[in-house]
């Protein structure tokens, strides 16, 4: 039988109920015999994350108030859900620990790191599974890089057996056996690493909702779910705000051919999201729309700027002196704009402008603030005619005025730029236009 790796988010483990739910999916199949578990998320709209209220007491520690009050909300919350639980955890003096450690800790992230800790230990104790803490398995270097192959051998070694394991998502171990910390939702990342490590036969990511869906919910009401997608495809709409999964997740999986299964909790009848290296043909031109605004577009103007050597270089150069990044630069003759995210932005623009002009001297600077981007992905469009005059029919349709439009190389996806206004209305717009072609997902 096959190792199935099963990683249940914020929203999974939120409370003693939540908890029982996993309990059931993890007893389900014998196959899921290791699970990673991420600090308890909110219970409802006005809760806190364990997570934040951490960070917020190492800020307290180390501003000198409040560490007590905040400290005592987290415990509690764990008293809580050991007690309804009914499980052996000496809870106090993990507690006690813990409190010590954020106290003497010179960086954020043991605090951090202590809510995936702490739940694992109870799930551990609630399962009868063996824990594992993570720091003895995920292997960072002395300049915070994750060590691949150190970490690969760490997991084999240490998970091999016929025995059942829960694993604390989230952080590993810096060469001083001290805690690093992934990005936030790093949890996805330590449920992939666990993956790759022992080659599992697929790594199931619960969460709260039914896969990864065609839209933001938030914006298109019964989105759609989507069956099927490639790594590729999965990677173009986390870029663009598709927050399903944590972006790098898929990096440990990708070259071993693990699939990925994206499944809710709450409905774990519900199959949910299958993510895959390649899809045999395409039963549609469109997988998923999603985007993000907070952008701004600076737009150049120069005669000749074609034939101009090196005008591209000293553009870029401009921004990289002033620390700024770019997310598209689209192209005319005499024209370029170059895409950037405002928060970059903040404090410099005028800076970044007067860099501009002393290495490019345009004929003219424009700036456009409060833009959006929109990615259409699909991994049928790029042998699929009529897809664009689709997209763009339907946006017209809508009386949206699209501002950019970028293609990238792969063909996989079709960006376009409008202004934050018609941000929600042009996604609505597109998700209409190519829904009907997308299988239901249950």
């Amino acid at each position: 039988m096959g190792v199935k790796v099963a990683k249940f988010g914020g929203s999974s483990v939120a409370d003693a109920a939540q908890i029982r739910k996993v309990q059931a999916i993890v007893l389900e199949d014998p196959a899921r015999s290791v699970v990673v578990v991420s600090a308890p998320g909110k219970r409802n709209a006005q809760d806190a994350k364990i997570t934040d209220l951490l960070y917020r007491c190492y800020e307290c520690a180390r501003g000198g108030s409040g560490f007590d009050t905040v400290f005592q909300t987290i415990a509690d919350r764990y008293r809580e859900i050991a007690r309804d639980l009914d499980v052996v955890v000496e809870i106090e003096r993990e507690l006690q620990t813990i409190r010590a450690g954020i106290l003497a800790s010179t960086t954020p992230d043991f605090a951090a790191s202590r809510g995936e800790y702490l739940n694992a230990r109870i799930t551990a104790a609630l399962l009868g599974h063996e824990f594992v803490d993570a720091a003895e398995m995920i292997r960072f270097g002395a300049d915070g890089k994750l060590l691949r192959d150190e970490t690969d051998k760490a997991i084999a070694e240490r998970l091999r057996g016929e025995k059942r394991f829960v694993v604390p998502g989230f952080y590993g171990a810096m060469p001083d056996g001290s805690i690093k910390t992934f990005s936030r939702g790093g949890s996805d990342i330590t449920g992939a690493l666990l993956a790759r490590g022992l080659r599992a036969e697929a790594y199931e990511n619960w969460t709260d909702v039914s896969g990864v869906l065609m839209a933001d919910p938030r914006i298109v009401a019964n989105a759609k779910t989507i069956p099927t997608l490639t790594y590729r495809e999965l990677r173009e709409l986390s870029y663009m705000g598709a927050n399903v999964l944590h972006e790098e997740a898929v990096f440990p999986v990708i070259d071993v051919g693990i699939p990925v299964n994206v499944r809710n909790t709450n409905v774990p009848q519900h199959p949910g999201t299958r993510i895959v290296n390649q899809i045999e043909g395409s039963t549609s031109s469109v997988t998923g729309i999603a985007g993000r605004h907070g952008y701004t577009v600076i737009g150049l103007e120069k005669n000749l700027m074609n034939s101009e050597v090196g005008f591209g270089r000293r553009l870029l150069s401009a921004l990289e002196r002033r620390g700024v990044s770019f997310e598209h630069m689209p192209t005319g003759i005499d024209a370029v704009s170059l895409i950037v995210e405002s928060s970059y932005l903040k404090g410099k623009l005028d800076a970044v402008l007067d860099e501009i002009r002393a290495e490019c001297r345009p004929d003219r600077v424009q700036v456009s603030e409060s833009m959006a981007l929109i990615a259409t992905v699909g991994r049928g469009m790029l042998h699929t005619p009529g897809v664009a005059g689709k997209l763009f029919g339907a946006l017209a349709t809508a009386k949206i005025n699209v501002r950019m439009i970028d293609q990238g190389s792969s063909g996989i996806n079709i960006i376009i730029g409008v202004e934050e206004k018609d941000f929600e209305a042009a996604i609505r717009a597109i998700y209409s236009a190519f829904a009907a072609d997308v299988p239901q997902g249950n």
